[in-house]
Protein backbone atom coordinates (compact mmCIF):
# COMPACT_ATOMS: atom_id res chain seq x y z
CA UNK A 1 0.00 0.00 0.00
CA UNK A 2 1.39 3.37 -0.95
CA UNK A 3 -0.71 5.32 1.55
CA UNK A 4 -0.95 4.47 5.26
CA UNK A 5 -4.01 2.57 6.47
CA UNK A 6 -6.60 4.86 8.07
CA UNK A 7 -8.89 3.46 10.79
CA UNK A 8 -11.72 5.46 12.36
CA UNK A 9 -13.94 4.43 15.27
CA UNK A 10 -17.36 6.08 15.67
CA UNK A 11 -19.75 5.84 18.63
CA UNK A 12 -17.28 3.54 20.36
CA UNK A 13 -13.91 3.64 22.05
CA UNK A 14 -10.78 2.88 20.03
CA UNK A 15 -9.66 -0.72 20.55
CA UNK A 16 -6.09 -1.94 20.04
CA UNK A 17 -7.33 -5.52 19.44
CA UNK A 18 -9.83 -4.44 16.78
CA UNK A 19 -7.28 -2.15 15.17
CA UNK A 20 -4.76 -5.02 15.05
CA UNK A 21 -7.36 -7.28 13.38
CA UNK A 22 -8.15 -4.61 10.77
CA UNK A 23 -4.43 -4.09 10.08
CA UNK A 24 -4.00 -7.85 9.62
CA UNK A 25 -6.89 -8.04 7.13
CA UNK A 26 -5.61 -4.96 5.24
CA UNK A 27 -2.13 -6.54 4.98
CA UNK A 28 -3.72 -9.71 3.56
CA UNK A 29 -5.44 -7.59 0.89
CA UNK A 30 -2.19 -5.80 0.12
CA UNK A 31 -0.39 -9.15 -0.36
CA UNK A 32 -3.27 -10.34 -2.56
CA UNK A 33 -3.24 -7.37 -4.94
CA UNK A 34 -0.43 -5.03 -5.94
CA UNK A 35 -3.02 -2.57 -7.32
CA UNK A 36 -3.99 -1.25 -3.86
CA UNK A 37 -2.84 2.29 -3.23
CA UNK A 38 -4.66 3.03 0.03
CA UNK A 39 -7.29 1.76 2.46
CA UNK A 40 -9.66 3.55 4.84
CA UNK A 41 -11.80 1.67 7.38
CA UNK A 42 -14.62 3.08 9.50
CA UNK A 43 -16.00 0.96 12.34
CA UNK A 44 -19.19 2.27 13.89
CA UNK A 45 -21.37 0.99 16.67
CA UNK A 46 -25.09 1.60 16.42
CA UNK A 47 -26.98 2.69 19.48
CA UNK A 48 -28.35 -0.09 21.63
CA UNK A 49 -31.89 -1.16 20.74
CA UNK A 50 -34.38 -2.48 23.27
CA UNK A 51 -34.46 -6.04 22.01
CA UNK A 52 -30.96 -6.56 20.69
CA UNK A 53 -27.38 -5.58 21.39
CA UNK A 54 -25.17 -3.25 19.45
CA UNK A 55 -24.80 -3.79 15.75
CA UNK A 56 -21.43 -2.96 14.20
CA UNK A 57 -21.21 -1.23 10.84
CA UNK A 58 -17.97 -1.54 8.89
CA UNK A 59 -17.07 0.48 5.81
CA UNK A 60 -13.94 -0.27 3.83
CA UNK A 61 -12.76 2.07 1.04
CA UNK A 62 -9.89 0.70 -1.02
CA UNK A 63 -8.22 2.94 -3.58
CA UNK A 64 -6.83 0.95 -6.50
CA UNK A 65 -5.19 2.06 -9.70
CA UNK A 66 -8.05 3.15 -11.91
CA UNK A 67 -10.76 3.39 -9.29
CA UNK A 68 -12.08 2.69 -5.84
CA UNK A 69 -13.78 -0.25 -4.17
CA UNK A 70 -16.23 0.59 -1.42
CA UNK A 71 -17.88 -1.99 0.81
CA UNK A 72 -20.29 -1.03 3.54
CA UNK A 73 -21.47 -3.78 5.86
CA UNK A 74 -24.32 -2.48 7.95
CA UNK A 75 -27.35 -4.75 7.79
CA UNK A 76 -29.29 -3.55 10.87
CA UNK A 77 -31.26 -6.78 11.19
CA UNK A 78 -28.19 -9.04 10.92
CA UNK A 79 -27.58 -10.33 14.45
CA UNK A 80 -24.25 -11.83 13.42
CA UNK A 81 -22.95 -8.28 13.23
CA UNK A 82 -23.43 -7.97 16.98
CA UNK A 83 -19.95 -9.53 16.92
CA UNK A 84 -17.50 -6.92 15.66
CA UNK A 85 -15.12 -9.62 14.39
CA UNK A 86 -17.85 -11.08 12.13
CA UNK A 87 -18.67 -7.62 10.76
CA UNK A 88 -14.98 -6.99 9.98
CA UNK A 89 -14.58 -10.44 8.40
CA UNK A 90 -17.66 -9.96 6.20
CA UNK A 91 -16.54 -6.51 5.03
CA UNK A 92 -13.00 -7.59 4.14
CA UNK A 93 -14.22 -10.79 2.45
CA UNK A 94 -16.51 -8.67 0.27
CA UNK A 95 -13.61 -6.34 -0.61
CA UNK A 96 -11.47 -9.31 -1.59
CA UNK A 97 -14.22 -10.68 -3.87
CA UNK A 98 -14.53 -7.29 -5.55
CA UNK A 99 -10.74 -7.07 -5.92
CA UNK A 100 -10.71 -10.51 -7.55
CA UNK A 101 -13.46 -9.45 -9.97
CA UNK A 102 -11.66 -6.19 -10.73
CA UNK A 103 -8.36 -7.98 -11.31
CA UNK A 104 -10.02 -10.44 -13.71
CA UNK A 105 -11.59 -7.56 -15.65
CA UNK A 106 -8.24 -5.75 -15.88
CA UNK A 107 -6.55 -8.92 -17.13
CA UNK A 108 -9.38 -9.60 -19.58
CA UNK A 109 -10.24 -12.92 -17.95
CA UNK A 110 -13.97 -12.35 -17.54
CA UNK A 111 -16.24 -14.31 -19.78
CA UNK A 112 -18.09 -12.28 -22.34
CA UNK A 113 -21.10 -13.67 -24.07
CA UNK A 114 -21.72 -12.18 -27.44
CA UNK A 115 -25.19 -12.74 -28.75
CA UNK A 116 -24.01 -13.08 -32.34
CA UNK A 117 -25.72 -16.42 -33.01
CA UNK A 118 -28.95 -15.99 -34.90
CA UNK A 119 -31.63 -18.55 -35.62
CA UNK A 120 -35.33 -19.40 -35.75
CA UNK A 121 -37.55 -21.50 -33.54
CA UNK A 122 -37.90 -24.89 -35.23
CA UNK A 123 -39.91 -26.97 -32.69
CA UNK A 124 -41.65 -26.15 -29.40
CA UNK A 125 -42.68 -28.56 -26.65
CA UNK A 126 -44.09 -27.78 -23.17
CA UNK A 127 -40.69 -27.27 -21.46
CA UNK A 128 -38.15 -27.11 -24.29
CA UNK A 129 -37.69 -26.47 -27.94
CA UNK A 130 -35.19 -26.39 -30.78
CA UNK A 131 -33.63 -23.52 -32.67
CA UNK A 132 -32.36 -23.94 -36.20
CA UNK A 133 -29.17 -21.98 -36.80
CA UNK A 134 -28.30 -20.12 -40.00
CA UNK A 135 -26.22 -23.13 -41.10
CA UNK A 136 -29.03 -25.63 -40.37
CA UNK A 137 -27.81 -27.01 -37.03
CA UNK A 138 -30.49 -27.80 -34.44
CA UNK A 139 -29.81 -26.29 -31.02
CA UNK A 140 -31.71 -27.49 -27.94
CA UNK A 141 -33.12 -24.87 -25.55
CA UNK A 142 -34.85 -25.31 -22.22
CA UNK A 143 -37.67 -22.93 -21.31
CA UNK A 144 -35.47 -21.44 -18.54
CA UNK A 145 -32.89 -20.31 -21.11
CA UNK A 146 -35.34 -17.81 -22.62
CA UNK A 147 -34.86 -14.42 -20.98
CA UNK A 148 -37.62 -12.70 -19.01
CA UNK A 149 -39.72 -15.87 -18.91
CA UNK A 150 -40.53 -15.41 -22.60
CA UNK A 151 -40.74 -19.10 -23.52
CA UNK A 152 -44.56 -19.15 -23.56
CA UNK A 153 -44.64 -16.22 -26.01
CA UNK A 154 -42.52 -18.02 -28.59
CA UNK A 155 -43.99 -19.51 -31.76
CA UNK A 156 -42.42 -21.67 -34.45
CA UNK A 157 -40.59 -19.43 -36.91
CA UNK A 158 -39.77 -16.64 -34.42
CA UNK A 159 -36.28 -15.21 -34.79
CA UNK A 160 -33.96 -15.42 -31.79
CA UNK A 161 -30.40 -14.63 -30.77
CA UNK A 162 -28.69 -17.18 -28.55
CA UNK A 163 -25.53 -18.14 -26.70
CA UNK A 164 -24.33 -21.72 -27.06
CA UNK A 165 -23.58 -23.45 -23.76
CA UNK A 166 -19.97 -24.56 -23.42
CA UNK A 167 -19.87 -28.32 -23.75
CA UNK A 168 -22.66 -30.44 -25.08
CA UNK A 169 -25.82 -31.48 -23.27
CA UNK A 170 -27.56 -34.85 -23.50
CA UNK A 171 -29.68 -33.51 -26.39
CA UNK A 172 -26.66 -32.17 -28.30
CA UNK A 173 -25.69 -28.54 -28.68
CA UNK A 174 -27.60 -26.44 -26.16
CA UNK A 175 -28.41 -22.73 -25.85
CA UNK A 176 -27.72 -21.25 -22.42
CA UNK A 177 -29.41 -17.92 -23.20
CA UNK A 178 -32.12 -17.20 -25.76
CA UNK A 179 -33.35 -13.71 -26.62
CA UNK A 180 -36.45 -13.41 -28.80
CA UNK A 181 -36.29 -10.76 -31.53
CA UNK A 182 -38.65 -9.73 -34.26
CA UNK A 183 -42.15 -8.34 -34.62
CA UNK A 184 -43.59 -9.73 -31.35
CA UNK A 185 -40.47 -9.25 -29.26
CA UNK A 186 -38.55 -6.02 -28.85
CA UNK A 187 -34.97 -6.29 -29.97
CA UNK A 188 -32.65 -6.24 -26.95
CA UNK A 189 -30.38 -3.27 -26.47
CA UNK A 190 -26.71 -4.10 -26.89
CA UNK A 191 -24.91 -5.10 -23.68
Amino acid sequence: MQLPLQITFRNMAQSDAIEARIRQRAEELDRFSDRIMGCRVVVESSHRHQHKGRIYHVRVDVTVRGGEIVVKRDPPQHHAHEDIHVAIRDAFDAVRRQLEDSTRRVRGQTKTHELGNHGKILHLFPDYGFIVSADGEEIYMHRNAVIDGGFDKLTVGDEVRYVVHEGEGEKGTQASTVIPIGKHHPSPSPP
